[in-house]
């Protein structure tokens, strides 16, 4: 099958399918999300982490002629990028039903500010989605799936916390699943414009593979981890890490078994 149609459908599967789960898991009714949901993202920390440590910086630093340092200040640029773009309120995406970042306009019926925020958001993070993706699959088909994995794991409960903003700031819920869908779409237009342009340009993959592995970790860590320690009982404490094992391990495993 030629690489851009793997691209191509990976990005789907990681963008539109998971604003669909994200519909269907919206639908369980709020106590069921509120139980559900945690689980979720601690298994979305682990994939993230498990496959920018064991997926995509072993894969950046194996490129040959490949100088660690320049790597790893790439890394560090990512990370302080993603910060920047988290403070224009850009990249902070929601992983509850309210999200205090992106409160609702209490007006009467209007649309508020944040819907549309959330969507432009939500649109730059999905394209860059598809290029972190497409780098990927022009490293390694494998590592390309394995980075769609990941993508998808946090996708999910990062949309569930989208679509129930756009609820909160007065869109139906035929439009806020329109336009998530169509927010999604940038990934696939993200992973169609990486194949064209990375492929001129083969010396710049393992940066952006680096770039992908400090967004996979600012995410983790940053938007994800933190929610994870309002729950302080030691039940919840030993399931966090739990999940957070399993998705590592399913990582972990896919990578093992794709090679």
């Amino acid at each position: 099958m030629p690489l851009l149609i793997w691209i191509i459908l990976f990005c789907v599967l990681g963008g539109a399918l998971s604003v669909l789960a994200a519909a269907v898991f919206l639908a369980l009714g709020s106590e069921r999300r509120a139980r559900l949901l945690p689980g979720a993202v601690s298994f979305a920390v682990g994939a993230l982490l498990g496959a920018a440590f064991l997926a995509l910086l072993p894969h950046a630093l194996e490129s040959p002629g490949m100088d660690g340092h320049r790597l790893a200040a790439v890394m560090l640029a990512g990370l302080l990028g993603f910060f920047v773009l988290e403070k224009l309120v850009l990249w902070r995406h929601c992983h509850v039903d309210e999200c205090e970042t992106h409160a609702p306009d209490p007006g009467r019926g209007r649309l508020s500010a944040a819907g549309h925020l959330i969507l432009i958001g939500d649109g730059i993070h999905n394209f860059v989605d598809g290029v972190l993706i497409a780098a990927a699959f022009l490293t390694d088909i494998h590592l390309g799936i394995v980075t769609s994995l990941a993508v998808a794991a946090h996708e999910i409960p990062q949309e569930v916390g989208d679509f129930a903003v756009l609820l909160h700031s007065g869109f139906s819920r035929g439009k806020a699943l329109a336009y998530n869908i169509l927010s999604s779409l940038g990934t696939v237009a993200g992973g169609v414009l990486a194949y064209f342009s990375l492929g001129l340009a083969q010396d710049l993959v393992p940066y952006v593979l680096a770039v992908a592995a400090a967004s996979f970790i600012y995410i983790a860590t940053a938007d994800l981890i933190p929610g994870l320690h309002g729950r302080v009982e030691g039940r919840a404490a030993v399931q966090q890490v739990a999940l957070i094992l399993t998705g590592v391990a399913l990582i972990f495993i896919a990578h093992a078994a794709l090679h």
